[in-house]
C-alpha cells in the first residue's frame, strides 16, 4: 500500500502547521520552513496559486492522503450537491482512520491508520484493514476480541487519553472499544483553520 513516509515534522514545518501532535514542539522551536536559514526575512509576496498549493498540501498531509487520492476525492466533492469545498471535508472526515481519531482511539490520524491498517477493527462484524474506507450513519467500529488483549489497547488511556470533545456524528464507548457512527460530519466538524476555498480555487484552474 502507498504511503507518505516523509518525516511529520519536516512537513509540519513545510506548511507551518502541525500536522502531528509532535509537531507543536518542533514549530515553537524552528518556525522557519526546511532549507530556510534561521534569520531570513527577505520580503517574499505569495501569490494567490502558492496559498492554494499551501493550503491543498496542507490539507492532504494533514489526513494523510497521496495527490492522486486527494484529486479523487476532490472530483467526487465537485460532483456532489451543495459547496464543493464542504463536501470535500465531509469526505475526508468519513474515513475509518478519521473516525478512529476523532474518538480518541489513537492520538494522531497516522496511528489510527496504522491500526486499521493491520487489522485492529470489525466494521458491522466484519474485519476491517482499508484506512480510506467510507462510514456511513448507522455503522459500528470495534475492536476485535484479540486486540482488546494487546497493550496498546490495555493501556489506551495512557497511549491515547480521551478527547475532550467528541464530534456529534460519532459516539465513542471506550470500556467497550466501540464507535458508532450516529450521522454524517459537518464542516465545523473538522478543522476551523482550514481554508477550503482556496483548494477548490486551486483544482478550478
Amino acid at each position: 500500500m502507498a504511503r507518505d513516509r516523509q518525516s511529520i515534522v519536516k512537513m509540519s514545518r513545510r506548511e507551518g502547521y502541525a500536522l502531528h501532535p509532535k509537531a507543536h514542539k518542533a514549530l515553537v522551536k524552528r518556525s522557519s520552513t526546511p532549507g530556510q536559514q534561521q534569520g531570513y526575512r527577505g520580503r517574499v509576496k505569495t501569490s494567490q496559486y502558492a496559498m492554494q498549493l499551501r493550503e491543498k498540501q496542507k490539507v492532504k498531509r494533514l489526513y494523510g492522503l497521496l495527490e492522486k487520492q486527494f484529486s479523487n476525492l476532490m472530483k467526487e466533492a465537485t460532483r456532489r450537491q451543495g459547496q464543493s469545498g464542504a463536501n470535500l471535508l465531509q469526505l475526508l472526515e468519513q474515513r475509518a482512520d478519521n473516525a478512529v481519531y476523532r474518538a480518541g482511539f489513537a492520538p494522531s490520524r497516522r496511528a489510527a491508520r496504522q491500526l486499521v491498517t493491520h487489522g485492529h477493527f470489525m466494521l458491522n462484524g466484519t474485519r476491517v484493514d482499508i484506512p480510506s474506507i467510507r462510514l456511513k450513519e448507522g455503522d459500528v467500529l470495534v475492536v476485535r476480541d484479540h486486540s482488546k488483549k494487546s497493550e496498546y489497547f490495555k493501556k489506551l488511556d495512557d497511549v491515547s487519553p480521551a478527547p475532550g470533545e467528541t464530534p456529534a456524528w460519532l459516539k465513542a464507548d471506550r470500556k467497550k472499544f466501540e464507535l458508532k457512527i450516529t450521522g454524517l460530519p459537518t464542516r465545523d466538524d473538522a478543522e476551523p483553520d482550514i481554508n477550503e476555498q482556496l483548494i477548490v480555487e486551486y483544482y478550478s484552474r
